[in-house]
């Protein structure tokens, strides 16, 4: 029997970034970042649910994290893009990390996370933009 989830978010990253990094390919110094956006396009997936995040992505998907809300000890955002989408990075109890790169509506996915973190890792986490 499956435990029923509520999904918040599920899809790809930010479509800009996409467009941004091809449209700098122009230049021949940002075609690594244009692979890279590239990549991104077409394999990560980010699936936010009111139980866990997962983050499907590496070469072809096949690469799958997933992460409870409880093992996340902070969170710090990015904005980019003109604050249209942003990076996320999750530091988990054990000390590893989880990069989320270009989350569209990074703002309100952040306050979704934060809502299910325990006192302590928003305390650490701070606001949107925190460098701590």
């Amino acid at each position: 029997m499956a435990i029923k989830e509520e999904v918040y978010y599920e899809g790809g990253p930010h479509i800009g970034d996409l467009i941004i990094n091809v449209l700098l390919a122009f230049t021949v110094i940002c075609i690594p970042l244009t692979v890279g956006a590239i990549t991104r396009a077409l394999w990560l997936r980010y699936r936010i649910t009111d139980r866990r995040i997962s983050v499907t992505g590496g070469w072809m998907g096949r690469d799958r994290s997933d992460i409870i809300y409880s093992e996340i000890a902070k969170v710090v955002t990015v904005p980019r893009g003109l604050g249209a989408w942003g990076d996320m990075v999750l530091t988990l109890k054990d000390g590893s990390r989880l990069e989320m790169r270009s989350v569209p509506n990074f703002r309100t996915v952040y306050d979704y996370i934060n809502q299910h973190l325990s006192e302590r890792a928003k305390k650490v986490s701070g606001g949107l933009g925190s460098q701590k």
